[in-house]
């Protein structure tokens, strides 16, 4: 060996040595205040998406959150099914220490109604234009249950390959009617953007019925969109009472997470500071 490369290949274990125990205890994203404060350890925000969307629309939400000194985590969910989609979110609480609040968007609300059952960290859920389902409901009759949707009208199915053999059916917002069906009240070509990334969901995930609801006995928040097309305003509004949240209403698309997030972030927040 080279004597030049051969100092390196003897320093480089050291070297990492050095780094591992020099490493910081919290990622460098996080602030430094993240950590705890006169009132004990500030809670993980967990924010969980929904249908036809990704975890970069919550970025306007996570900027915020991070300024005001919280951990926030936004886990990418699968779409695929609401029981195989909740044990998902369980284990990406499982990795998480200390407090936990759950916000979840659109379909996001089900699953998180689903994972934080029996999870005493979970001090709140926050439902941003989301459903917010009791046993046996299901995203689909939970949206046409009052009137206003309009997103049959502009989805479109395709098939897609399961793992163990045969094919599921997903659906898409068809990119022309996105704007005005998922995000009117963004610029159109932000939501050209969105309607390039957006996660299609399955149809198995829409129609299954959920389980026993977290909302029972967590104290809940609830962000109402006025100008929803997607799960009417009404369908929210139901929901958000009969499970005793906490309500806020704007005027509003059903990516108000994007359009809105000073105002997400503000209802986060309260359900942070009444339940620390």
């Amino acid at each position: 060996m080279h004597p030049k490369r051969r100092t390196l290949a003897l320093a480089l274990p050291a070297t990492l040595a050095a780094l591992m125990g020099a490493a910081p205890a919290a990622p460098a994203s996080v602030p430094a205040a993240a950590g705890a404060d006169r009132h004990g350890p500030k809670p993980t925000i967990v924010l969980v998406h929904g249908a036809f969307a990704d975890a970069s629309s919550w970025s306007g939400t996570i900027r915020r959150l991070q300024r005001a000194g919280y951990p926030v985590l936004a886990p990418a969910n699968p779409l695929r099914g609401l029981a195989a989609d909740t044990a998902y979110l369980r284990s990406v609480l499982a990795a998480v220490e200390g407090p936990v609040v759950l916000v979840g968007h659109s379909y996001g609300g089900a699953v998180i109604s689903g994972a934080a059952l029996g999870d005493s960290r979970v001090k709140a859920l926050v439902y941003i234009a989301a459903f917010t389902p009791d046993k046996g409901e299901s995203a689909a009759e939970l949206a046409a249950k009052f009137p206003g949707s309009t997103l049959g009208d502009t989805v479109n199915p395709r098939s897609y390959p399961l793992p163990g053999g045969g094919t599921g059916t997903e659906l898409v917002i068809e990119r022309a009617k996105f704007h005005r069906q998922f995000a009117a009240d963004l610029p159109i070509a932000d939501a050209a953007v969105m309607a390039a990334t957006q996660r299609p969901v399955a149809t198995a995930a829409l129609e299954e019925k959920a389980g026993e609801a977290a909302w029972k006995t967590i104290p809940s928040w609830a962000l109402i969109a006025t100008a929803d097309k997607n799960i009417p305003p009404a369908a929210e509004r139901w929901m958000a009472r009969r499970a005793g949240s906490h309500i806020t209403e704007v005027d509003a698309s059903h990516a108000v997470a994007v359009s809105r997030p000073a105002v997400v972030t503000d209802v986060i927040l309260d359900a942070v500071r009444a339940t620390r």
